[in-house]
């Protein structure tokens, strides 16, 4: 098992729409491992391949309270199927943009279709913080980022902050 780096913003991979998996065999499940590793490492409640550089269409989940059995959900090309009309408001963050917190509204309620680990097709319903971080998770994997969903005043200036503190990084690699 491994450890991911987890990507930031603005790595350009962050905005990449993820490959469909066409094979469901042991180095996929071997990712799948690794990535809830990485996940409870950071520790967070939802991780994309994405986010670690790998732009294939798999996403893990774990939304079970603090203290409590871990209930992990992986998935492998995940796509809603269907949502609520009945929204939820939830403060969202990202492990892509680490210290940022907005409210999102998304649908209260998803289905999502995915292969699970053993490529078998299932479906499950989703509601409130599971459906958000469900929702987040195969945004991911579209290019979308929390952000896209919040004003564009505040999105541009998490993007600015980002764009800055990259260059200061690779200005100071530069030095060093």
């Amino acid at each position: 098992m491994a450890i991911y780096q987890i990507l930031t913003l603005p790595h350009p991979t962050l905005r990449r729409v993820a490959e469909p998996v066409t094979k469901v065999g042991d180095e996929v499940r071997a990712l799948l491992e690794d990535m809830l590793e990485t996940m409870y490492a950071a520790p967070g409640i939802g991780l994309a391949a994405v986010q670690i550089g790998i732009a294939r269409r798999i996403a893990v989940v774990d939304c079970a309270p603090k203290g409590n059995t871990k209930d992990p959900l992986c998935m492998i090309n995940p796509q809603i199927i269907w949502q609520s009309e009945e929204m939820s408001e939830y403060e969202e963050g990202c492990l892509s943009i680490p210290e940022i917190f907005e409210n999102v509204e998304r649908p209260n309620i998803c289905r999502v279709k995915y292969l699970d680990k053993n490529g078998e097709e299932c479906e499950r319903d989703c509601e409130e913080l599971l459906a958000t971080c469900v929702q987040h998770e195969i945004d991911h994997l579209n290019g979308v980022l929390f952000i896209d969903h919040i004003s564009r005043l505040k999105r541009d200036r998490i993007i600015r902050k980002f764009n800055k503190a990259a260059k200061e990084r690779k200005r100071a690699d530069g030095a060093a």
